[in-house]
């Protein structure tokens, strides 16, 4: 076997999800909503398998789709695209190896910012990369300069920048990323974006994508994910966007991985992109909704939580709570003793992990958050019982 995947387990995902089926826990591990969907889009889905084609679409994506996107993009980030810099792929992993793949010659040195998104490390060393990482301090959690000029080598050819960021809910601001986009410009990398969280931003804030920067256009490949913009998870439909000498690349590497994508979710999602616009910002209103209702129900516990300005996520801060226990120490006690399934943050890093953050997700109705915290008030005080 692969020495990069024999030597892995089972994703922590996951892990914590099945151990939350069998043990009947409330699942706020991963970050999956409890809700339907958009109606309409669902709607589009059932009738496009009755009524349209189930053959193969074209292996860039059916035709309205990749329009979808670009038009989407337009009216939302600014950003001047065609459709043919457009591939749609099945779900943002499958964009992120069709990616990393394509670009990763063996022995190219790829940055990659802790905590990261599990799946980046092992695609990049399959692919033969040389993984040089960047490690984010709390409590900004921002990438720096220096930090940047500090991991380049040689040989560096990728960078991989996950915003907004999956483990800690936060969102890179204009002169953060104008950091990410000069060092870029100046050292000739390649940004691989992984922008899934584009539409789940809070607080009035509005996503910037890093392809928008000057100098980007022609070497960034911005990454998106029908899944989380219409929480929809299970659907696996997401896309890669890049100018067109690096979207010739991409597509070779994409029509040897899943070829393409189920045509009736390919339909509904342009559906949805072109003619649901109101949903995506309900949606995302609702989930800042649950985020605040879970903060303040955790306050009420005595647990001091991260600001969440993005994403599906939170994270208790065991040390300003006062917990002396590590992260994954507390998601076993959390999941054995209080029937809540949450994620350790240090399961997000490669190496020196942030150890004292246990993310969880709010996406959630109201009724399965509110039974999270009851359990969690009946069983905080036997933790402390303990300490």
């Amino acid at each position: 076997m692969n020495p990069v995947y024999a030597a892995l387990g089972t994703t922590i995902f996951e892990e914590m999800s099945a151990r939350a089926r069998a043990s009947g826990a409330v699942n706020l591990g991963q970050g999956f909503p409890d809700g339907p969907g958009p109606e309409p889009v669902l709607r589009a889905a059932a009738a496009a398998l009755t009524e349209r084609s189930n053959q193969y679409p074209p292996m860039l994506g059916l035709a309205e789709l990749r329009q979808a996107v670009a038009d989407h993009y337009r009216r939302h980030q600014d950003l001047d695209l065609a459709p043919e810099e457009v591939i749609v792929t099945s779900g943002a992993t499958e964009a992120l190896a069709a990616a990393i793949l394509a670009l990763v010659t063996p022995g190219d040195e790829v940055l990659l910012i802790q905590p990261l998104y599990d799946a980046y490390l092992p695609l990049v060393e399959r692919a033969g990369g040389v993984p040089r990482l960047i490690r984010l301090e709390p409590p900004e959690w921002q990438v720096s300069e220096a930090m940047l000029e500090a991991a380049a080598g040689p040989r560096t050819r990728l960078l991989i920048l996950n915003n907004p960021v999956n483990p800690l809910g936060t969102a890179m601001g204009e002169e953060e990323l104008a950091v990410i986009a000069r060092f870029c410009v100046a050292h000739d990398v390649i940004a691989v974006c992984d922008e899934v969280w584009e539409h789940v931003v809070f607080d009035g804030a509005r996503h910037r994508p890093l392809l928008g920067f000057p100098g980007m256009r022609e070497r960034t490949v911005k990454i998106g994910s029908a899944g989380k913009i219409f929480a929809l998870t299970g659907w696996k439909v997401g896309w890669m966007c890049a100018a067109p000498a690096l979207a010739r690349g991409l597509s070779r590497a994409h029509q040897f991985l899943t070829f393409t994508t189920p045509p009736n979710l390919q339909w509904a999602v342009a559906e949805g992109l072109a003619h649901h616009g109101g949903w995506i910002e309900a949606a995302s209103a609702g989930f800042q909704r649950s985020r605040d209702r879970l903060a303040k129900g955790l306050a009420g516990l005595g647990l001091v939580t991260t600001h969440s300005a993005a994403t599906y996520f939170l994270s208790i801060d065991l040390a300003a709570s006062g917990i002396a226990m590590d992260d994954r120490a507390f998601c076993e006690w959390m999941l054995e003793g209080a029937g809540v399934a949450g994620i350790p943050i240090s399961a997000f890093y490669a190496e020196a992990p942030v150890a004292h953050l246990v993310r969880l997700c709010f996406a959630k109705e109201d009724a399965t958050l509110d039974e999270a915290l009851r359990r969690l008030a009946v069983a905080l005080p036997r933790l402390e019982d303990r300490r």
